[in-house]
C-alpha cells in the first residue's frame, strides 16, 4: 500500500515483528551454544519453552495489532487519505469499463446517439428533465442535454434506466459511468459497476455488496475498500434488476419478484447523511412496470426510446467496409422506415449483429426474406459466432462449432439467479431465466463433475498427507504425535470442504488465509527445528517474511480474470518451499519434499480446484481454459466485467443454452 496507506499501518505491526525475530534469534543462539556444551538442561528447556510462549504471544499480538490498525483505517481514515485511494480506483474503473464499452460496440468506436425521455413517477415525483440523448445535441428540433449533464440535473441524483432487451441500457449506463469518470473532481464519488443477479439481499446490504464488489472485481483489501464506500466515494451503478427473478413460462416477470422488491426496498433505504444515496439502476421495461404496483425507487426513471431507422441506416453505413453489400439494405430501411427490419433492427444490439454477421462478407439483403422478428433473430445469431471466428481466429486453431459447444457448456454454470457464486447450478434451468451473469474462473469446477472434483482432490492430497506421517514418523525428529498432527491437519483442511457440499472461497480471501495458515504451520515447525538444530536464525526470517505476507498489499491496476487463479498458485508455492526447504533441515530431502507438496496443495486452494477441474474435463472445454475465455472476449462473444467473464448479451447467452449444437446450415 505504498503512498495510499501503507506506511502508517507499518509504523504498528513491524516493531512488534521485529522483537518476536530477534528473540527467536537469541534463543536459537543460545540452544546452539548449550548444546554445544554438553546439552540443555531441565532449566534450559524450562526457559526455553517460556520463550516459546512469549513468542507465540507476540506474535499473536502483531495480528491483534494489524486488525485494529485495518479496523482504524475503515473507520478514521482522514478525508485526504481516502481521496488518493478514491483516484486510484478511478483510474482502475476506467481501465475495464472502457474495453467493456468497446466490446459492447462490436470493437468500434461507431456509436448510437440513443434518446431516453422521462416517464412519469406514480409516487415522489423526481426532478429531471423530460428528455436527453447519449451525445446530446438537437433530436425533433430540440436541444437535448447528454448523459451526464441530464444526470446530474435530477433531483435525488438517482436514475434508473428502463428499456427493452437490447435497447441499450448497459451501454448507456457505461457511457454515463465514463463521462463521470471523464469529468470527476477530487470529492467526487467513483462510479462502479455491478451486475445485480450476485446481490444475496437475504445476507448482504447495499454498502456490503459495494465492499466485496471492491474486494473481487478490482483486487481492494477488505478495510480500505470499507473506508470509501463509509467516506461515500463509491457511486452504485447496478446492473440488470430484471435479473433478480425467475420468469414465467410465457417470459413475464413473477408478480411477487422477492428478490428484485428487496432490492428496491434496499435502495430507497440506501442514504449518505440526510439524503438519499446516488445511483444509477438498469432494468427491462416489462419487468420493472410489473414492481410498480408494489413499490418503486425514488428516482427519476427514464425510458431507452427505439433506434429510428435514420440512426439504423447511419449506423450500418458507418460500419459497412463494402457499401454495394449493404446498400439493398440500407435502401429497404429508408423505403419503409416502419416495416418488419426497422422494428427489428431498432436496438443497438441487435444492429450491432447484423453489422458483425456480414461484416466481412455474405449478403445482408438476406435479412428482407425473412418473414418475421423471430426468423431475423435466429438468422443472425445462428451465424455470430462464425463470424466472430473468422474476423478474430482463435490462438489454438478454434472452428465455429467448437467455439459454439464449449459457449453452451458454459452456460450451464449459469442457473437461475443466485446460483452463480459457488453453488451448484441445475444443468437446465428454465429457458425465460432469469440466469446468473458472472463465469468466475474458480466457480466453474462443477462443470467437470463436483463428486468427479472431489474425489479427485481427496485421491491428489492423500498420498502427501500419508508420506509426511510415514517419514516424520520414522525419522523420529519430532514426537509422534506431534507428526500425526501436522499431517492430519492439513488432510483435514482440504477433505472436510472436499467432500461437503459449499461455497468455494474466492482466490483472493483463500490467498489471505492461505498465508495466515501458512504463517503458523511456520511457526510450529520452525521452533521445533530450533530446539533440535540450532537453524532458528533463518527460519525466524521466513516466519516473519510469512507474517508479513499479505499486509502490504496495495489495490491491484486493472486486474485480468485469470490473475487471481495465478496469484494463489504463487502463494501455494512460496508455501510449499518454505515448508519444504524447513522440512529438509529437520528430516532430509524425502521428507522435506513431502511436506512441501503437502502444504504447497493445502495453501493455494483455489489454485488446485482449478487445475483438479481442468484434469477432469475430459475434453469437454478447452485445457487452456482461460486462455480461450480471454479470446472469446476479444472475438466479442464474452465481455469482463471485473474479475468475471460475462456473455456479450443475454439473448446471446439465452440462445446458446438453448441450442447444444450449433446450427446445421447457418
Amino acid at each position: 500500500m505504498n503512498g495510499i496507506g501503507g506506511r502508517r499501518q507499518r509504523r504498528v505491526w513491524l516493531p512488534a515483528g521485529v522483537v518476536c525475530v530477534l528473540v527467536a534469534v537469541s534463543a536459537a543462539v543460545y540452544v546452539v551454544r548449550q548444546m554445544s556444551r554438553g546439552g540443555l538442561q531441565v532449566s534450559d528447556t524450562a526457559g526455553l519453552l517460556a520463550v516459546v510462549l512469549a513468542v507465540a504471544a507476540g506474535l499473536v499480538a502483531v495480528v491483534a495489532l494489524r486488525r485494529q490498525s485495518q479496523a482504524n483505517t475503515a473507520a478514521f481514515a482522514d478525508a485526504a487519505l481516502v481521496r488518493g485511494w478514491a483516484a486510484t480506483l478511478a483510474r482502475q474503473v476506467r481501465d475495464g469499463e472502457s474495453g467493456v464499452w468497446r466490446q459492447l460496440l462490436g470493437n468500434d468506436t461507431t456509436r448510437i446517439n440513443l434518446v431516453y425521455t422521462l416517464r412519469p413517477a406514480v409516487s415522489r415525483a423526481a426532478q429531471a428533465p423530460a428528455a436527453g440523448q447519449l451525445l446530446g445535441g438537437g433530436a425533433c428540433g430540440v436541444m437535448l442535454p447528454d448523459v451526464v449533464t441530464y444526470y446530474r440535473s435530477t433531483r435525488p441524483l438517482r436514475l434508473v434506466v428502463t428499456g427493452a432487451g437490447g435497447a441499450g441500457k448497459t451501454v448507456l449506463a457505461l457511457e454515463l459511468l465514463l463521462a463521470i469518470l471523464d469529468g470527476r473532481a477530487e470529492d467526487d464519488p467513483v462510479p462502479v459497476r455491478i451486475p445485480l443477479s450476485r446481490w444475496d439481499t437475504e445476507q448482504q446490504t447495499l454498502p456490503q455488496l459495494l465492499v466485496e464488489r471492491l474486494v473481487e472485481a478490482y483486487d481492494w483489501p477488505r478495510h480500505m475498500a470499507a473506508a470509501l464506500v463509509g467516506h461515500g466515494l463509491v457511486l452504485p451503478v447496478l446492473d440488470g434488476l430484471d435479473e433478480m427473478d425467475p420468469a414465467g413460462p410465457d417470459g413475464l416477470p413473477d408478480p411477487a419478484a422477492p428478490r428484485a422488491i428487496a432490492v428496491v426496498e434496499a435502495l430507497n433505504a440506501y442514504q449518505q447523511g440526510r439524503q438519499a444515496g446516488a445511483l444509477v439502476l438498469t432494468c427491462r421495461t416489462g419487468h420493472y412496470d410489473a414492481l410498480v404496483p408494489r413499490t418503486v425507487v425514488d428516482a427519476a426513471r427514464v425510458a431507452v426510446q427505439p433506434v429510428s431507422a435514420d440512426d439504423a441506416r447511419d449506423y450500418l453505413t458507418a460500419r459497412a467496409w463494402d457499401a454495394a453489400r449493404w446498400q439493398p439494405l440500407i435502401d429497404h430501411l429508408a423505403d419503409h422506415p416502419h416495416g418488419l427490419l426497422a422494428a427489428v433492427l431498432s436496438t443497438p444490439w441487435r444492429l450491432c449483429l447484423a453489422a458483425t454477421v456480414y461484416h466481412r462478407a455474405g449478403d445482408p439483403s438476406e435479412l428482407l426474406a425473412l418473414p418475421d422478428a423471430d426468423a431475423v433473430d435466429a438468422h443472425l445469431l445462428a451465424r455470430y459466432i462464425p463470424a466472430a471466428v473468422s474476423t478474430v481466429p482463435g490462438p489454438d486453431g478454434y472452428t465455429a462449432e467448437e467455439v459454439h459447444r464449449w459457449l453452451h457448456r458454459l452456460t450451464r454454470r449459469l442457473g437461475p439467479a443466485g446460483t452463480t457464486g459457488g453453488r451448484e447450478a441445475p444443468g437446465d434451468a428454465g429457458a425465460h431465466g432469469p440466469e446468473g451473469t458472472d463465469l468466475l474462473l474458480h466457480e466453474l469446477w462443477p462443470l467437470a463433475g463436483p463428486t468427479r472434483v472431489r474425489a479427485t482432490e481427496v485421491a491428489l492430497i492423500a498420498p502427501a498427507a500419508l508420506a509426511v506421517l510415514v517419514l516424520g514418523l520414522s525419522a523420529r525428529v519430532l514426537p509422534g504425535w506431534l507428526v500425526v498432527v501436522l499431517s492430519a491437519l492439513p488432510a483435514a483442511a482440504l477433505t472436510v470442504p472436499a467432500v461437503t457440499p459449499q461455497r468455494w472461497t474466492n482466490p483472493r480471501r483463500a490467498a489471505w488465509t492461505g498465508r495466515r495458515r501458512a504463517a503458523t504451520g511456520w511457526l510450529v515447525v520452525g521452533v521445533a527445528a530450533g530446539l533440535t538444530a540450532g537453524i532458528m536464525a533463518g527460519v525466524a526470517v521466513v516466519i516473519a517474511v510469512g507474517l508479513m505476507a499479505g499486509i502490504t498489499e496495495e489495490p491491484g491496476t486493472g486486474r485480468r480474470t485469470r490473475a487471481a487463479i495465478r496469484t494463489d498458485a504463487r502463494l501455494g508455492l512460496m508455501a510449499g518451499i518454505t515448508a519444504g526447504l524447513m522440512a529438509v533441515l529437520l528430516a532430509g530431502i524425502a521428507f522435506g519434499l513431502a511436506v512441501g507438496l503437502l502444504i504447497g496443495l493445502v495453501t493455494g486452494a483455489a489454485s488446485r480446484r482449478y487445475l483438479v477441474f481442468l484434469l477432469c474435463l475430459r475434453g469437454r472445454l478447452p485445457f487452456r481454459l482461460g486462455k480461450f475465455l480471454d479470446w472469446a472476449a476479444d472475438a466479442g462473444l464474452l465481455r469482463y466485467s471485473g474479475a468475471a467473464y460475462q456473455y456479450r448479451h443475454r439473448e446471446l447467452q439465452h440462445w446458446l443454452r438453448q441450442h447444444p449444437e450449433p446450427p446445421a446450415h447457418p
